[in-house]
């Protein structure tokens, strides 16, 4: 169990790592800064969204295949107790998980070939859409993942 357990919370790290990076890029290629970062707000707004794309995919890839190799023991011993509970949304919202994050998966290289250099200036509006996109992704991934793990928590 503590090697699940172990597992679980890498996995978790590297989600939150993936949630940092791709809030900055999507809220830096939406909100842009045109003056010099003074407040906070204006300081995440202004980092460069360009050198956050290699990060997102690797974390992205690397959060996902750890996230797959979770679910082998998710899939024998906590949806069971789930079922079992009847807990059937909550099983059926980490289904929606399950989906999402293959959807991002596939995206992932259409996001890669948008944001190669150089940036052609005539795809911004799709690299604002595919950023969004893989954004709310991983934020609905990030939070149905604490919500399916809270309704009866792992291994337990």
């Amino acid at each position: 169990m503590i090697f699940w357990t172990t597992l679980l919370i890498i996995h978790g790290l590297l989600a939150v790592a993936l949630l940092g990076a791709i809030t900055h890029q999507a809220v830096s290629v939406w909100l842009p800064v045109r003056a010099a970062a003074g407040n906070f707000v204006a300081r995440f707004r202004a980092v460069p969204s360009q050198s956050y794309v290699i990060a997102i995919i690797v974390l992205y890839l690397v959060t996902f295949l750890l996230g797959a190799w979770i679910y082998t023991q998710y899939r024998f011993t906590a949806r069971l107790a789930l079922e079992q509970l009847r807990f059937f949304k909550t099983v059926g919202v980490f289904e929606m998980k399950e989906h999402l994050a293959t959807m991002g998966l596939i995206v992932l290289p259409a996001y890669w070939a948008l944001w190669r250099r150089p940036l052609v200036a005539e795809y911004a509006g799709a690299r604002k859409q595919v950023t969004l996109f893989l954004a709310v992704l991983v934020w609905a991934n990030f939070l149905i993942g604490h919500i399916a793990n809270n309704a009866r928590g792992f291994g337990s």
